[in-house]
């Protein structure tokens, strides 16, 4: 059973302790500045304008992963940076499109707008992005990382000032997720300045933005107060005319103090936030030949699906730095709260003659009893009898995730050589309670309409993760040679219980212990390239709930590459090569309908190789003295292949043949940016290129054999600067208005999104 005093009792005291370590280092320090004032008749509270910009350059970089982009000259490892200047360009709401901007990502898109994003990196699968490290401000950011680490809660995009993408050894400093790499956004840092925003933008579909930050600074006290809702009607069209879009919000505060000693410079940083999000959307998709009819239709079954969801954050960083080393700590507690009303499935008989998922229904509509099922989807035909009942879900989830983390970085000289180590340590623990529930509706005359059956609750249980996690390395400069030794260890003890009536002896407890090593070698071959290796090894936990017969997902991972980077041109070139001990996958809801009876079991596929080439290449050209034309190139090949033959339960794989691809890989993807840029103006074009995409790996299961489209999508932007009164933008996504279909999954086919023009107005002071 799940002892959670014990738990809270545990975090209370570790935050109580970081809490006293601060306050006495910050007395010290009050106390060094008082003797200094009392000496030199001078305030160590007033901190000059470079002071102040130093200490924030040495701060703000402890909330990135990878820093400032010189640093990039030397990381032995696949690293992009997507800065602020670079995310206006195209003034993007959706991570998807963002990410299309960088080698090595893999994505499966489902709503068109990224509010739920599948993301993976190097060929890992991105289901539900559950498999890569999602940071905020260094922070884990997902709902409950350990336990249900499924992305169902994603930041939004527009209040981000930098996009970090790092895969390769380091990874082992940012786990648990270390096969593929981490993901961590950045939010707006407060400055030694006084400044604010506001940025208006509408646009198709009924779009509105309304975004806009104030952040004010005076003396060592600083604070920021930004706000940004984003709404739409939708794209897609029920046959009622109501909405298909969503509207959110989100609100972050921060207040920081800088305090400057003889010795050391201290941050003390409080961040507040607020999120929620009301969006009607389904999983439920469409048949192939309706998608050729109109790609944009709703079935009259969909019309009761809404996500409902709010998120609060808390988070306190602490930041001490000295002549040569620098200790960030973090405090930090997220809590979530989903429901998402949605159709399940047709009330099941246990015939097996009429018993059909959502996914092979629409998947053969007119085979048999097929046909009667997909009439009542679509509103063309009445509900009659016990089984033609549409089971409409509410998954009702709540979340935590929490925890204390500090990372010291320490350059010193010992044995002749130059050191520059890194050590973390962290606890963290996060929680999920699911609270699943069905009612039944009949279809009548095209509208859901209850058959006053009493809710029935499905699912009722609770999975917690207590983890601690430490890591060290050493990165060692000889020449011009650097290399760099990691190590990290994950020590998890995890709990679940089923807590269902009669169900309570249905309960789990068990401890992962692993370590996860890496290497890696950089040689600069001037001041500008150089060439890098590396080795580490991968690892995924598995969710409480899974008994220890489910493997852990572990790879061998491998990447050679080089890099050229000067202030116009940049050049990236790396291989990379995963050996998969065990893959591992998860049925969910959003994999597929076939998963409702089996909903979160784990499943494992045994040896799986992934290799793959990034390229990336950018440059700005000067036309003329006033004008450049800057041009960008992004190319992923990626192949991953299953090694062992075998058969399985989970619906995208069936029986597999060894040699037969992972599904929701594309082997191809190209991305083309270019555009005209001066003083007051700029316009941008970005074109990106995804090949199809297997739906299933083997035979016997739904969509065996079938593939997404090839999908070639152009966006467009462009910006006049009226200097004191503004700026004004103009942005259009998908200009070829383009559709294909995305993905299949969760079950249905799905459109991307259609052509759509936005106008926006952005004024700060």
């Amino acid at each position: 059973m799940i002892n959670k005093n014990k738990v809270a009792f545990k975090l209370s005291a570790l935050t109580l302790a970081f809490s006293v370590a601060f306050n006495g280092v910050a007395q010290e320090q009050s106390d060094a500045g008082t003797n200094k004032t009392s000496t030199n008749e001078t305030s160590t509270n007033e901190i000059s304008a470079d002071e102040a910009n130093k200490q924030d350059d040495a701060y703000n970089q402890r909330m990135l992963i990878i820093g400032a982009r010189e640093k990039l000259n030397t990381e032995a490892g696949s690293a992009t940076v997507i800065d602020e200047e670079a995310l206006e360009k195209f003034e993007y709401d959706d991570i998807h499109r963002i990410l299309a901007q960088v080698p090595g990502i893999n994505i499966r898109q489902e709503d068109g707008y990224g509010l739920r994003p599948n993301i993976g990196f190097r060929g890992v699968t991105p289901e539900r992005s559950k498999k890569i490290n999602i940071l905020e401000d260094g922070i884990l950011i997902g709902p409950a990382p350990y336990s249900a680490p499924a992305a169902y809660y994603f930041p939004m995009v527009s209040r981000l000032t930098s996009v970090e993408v790092f895969k390769g050894p380091s990874a082992i400093l940012y786990g648990p997720n270390t096969v593929a790499g981490t993901l961590n956004l950045q939010t707006r840092q407060i400055s030694g300045y006084s400044e604010g925003m506001i940025d208006l933008s509408v646009g198709s579909d009924g779009y509105r933005k309304t975004h806009g930050y104030v952040m004010q600074s005076k003396g060592n006290l600083g604070f920021l107060f930004e706000g940004l809702n984003t709404q739409t009607d939708g794209f897609k069209e029920l046959p009622d005319g109501a909405d298909t879009g969503f509207d959110k919000n989100d609100f972050i505060t921060k207040v920081r103090y800088d305090l400057n000693g003889q010795d050391y410079d201290q941050v003390f940083e409080v961040k507040l936030g607020y999120a929620d999000e009301v969006s009607d959307e389904t999983y439920l998709g469409l048949t192939d030949a309706d998608f050729a009819v109109n790609p944009y239709r709703r079935y009259a079954a969909t019309q009761l699906g809404k996500m409902d969801w709010e998120h609060e954050q808390f988070q306190f960083n602490h930041f001490l730095e000295g002549k040569s080393f620098d200790l960030t700590t973090r405090v930090y507690r997220n809590n979530f709260e989903r429901a998402w009303r949605k159709i399940n499935n047709f009330r099941q008989s246990g015939n097996p003659a009429t018993q059909r998922s959502l996914q092979e229904i629409l998947q053969s509509p007119e085979d048999g009893i097929n046909a009667i099922y997909y009439q009542v989807l679509t509103g063309e035909k009445d509900s009659e009898g016990l089984f033609e009942q549409l089971l409409i879900g509410t998954n009702d989830r709540s979340f935590y995730s929490q925890g204390v983390q500090s990372d010291l970085r320490w350059k010193l000289d010992w044995a002749d050589l130059s050191h520059d180590l890194k050590i973390g340590i962290r606890y963290h623990e996060d929680e999920i309670e699911r609270n699943h529930t069905e009612d039944s509706f009949d279809m009548r005359s095209g509208q859901l309409v209850s058959t006053g059956n009493s809710t029935e609750l499905t699912t009722a249980n609770t999975e917690l993760s207590e983890v601690w996690s430490v890591y060290l390395q050493d990165t060692l400069n000889f020449d011009e040679w650097e290399f760099t030794f990691g190590i990290r260890g994950e020590f998890i003890d995890s709990f679940y219980q089923n807590n269902l009536a009669g169900q309570e002896n249905d309960w789990l407890k068990k401890s992962t212990t692993v370590w996860l090593p890496g290497a890696s070698v950089f040689y600069s071959l001037d001041s500008q390239s150089g060439l890098f290796m590396g080795v580490h090894r991968g690892f995924i936990p598995t969710s409480p709930k899974q008994a220890p017969e489910i493997d852990i997902e572990e790879s061998i991972n491998l990447e050679l590459g080089y890099r050229y980077h000067s202030p116009n041109t940049q050049v990236d070139l790396v291989g990379f090569m995963s050996d998969f001990k065990n893959l591992t996958e998860s049925c969910t809801a959003s994999t597929s309908s076939a998963c409702f009876s089996i909903i979160d079991q784990q499943f494992n596929a045994g040896k799986v190789d992934v290799y793959g080439l990034e390229a990336s290449f950018a440059h700005r050209f000067g036309l003329t003295k006033s004008i450049d034309f800057p041009f960008s190139v992004v190319y992923t090949y990626t192949n991953a292949e299953f090694q062992e033959t075998f058969s399985s339960d989970f619906a995208l794989w069936g029986n597999v043949t060894a040699g037969d691809p992972v599904p929701y890989l594309p082997e191809n993807q190209l991305t083309i940016s270019f555009g005209l840029e001066a003083a007051k103006w700029r316009t941008n074009l970005l074109a990106r290129y995804t090949n199809s995409m297997f739906e299933a790996a083997g035979t016997d299961v739904a969509l065996s054999g079938v593939s997404t489209d090839s999908l070639m999508v152009v966006d467009f932007s462009a910006a006049y600067d009226f200097t004191k009164f503004g700026s004004l933008y103009l942005k259009v996504d998908n200009l070829s208005d383009e559709t294909k279909i995305i993905s299949r999954r969760p079950f249905g086919a799905r459109p991307s999104k259609p052509r759509q023009v936005f106008l926006g107005y952005k004024y700060r002071w």
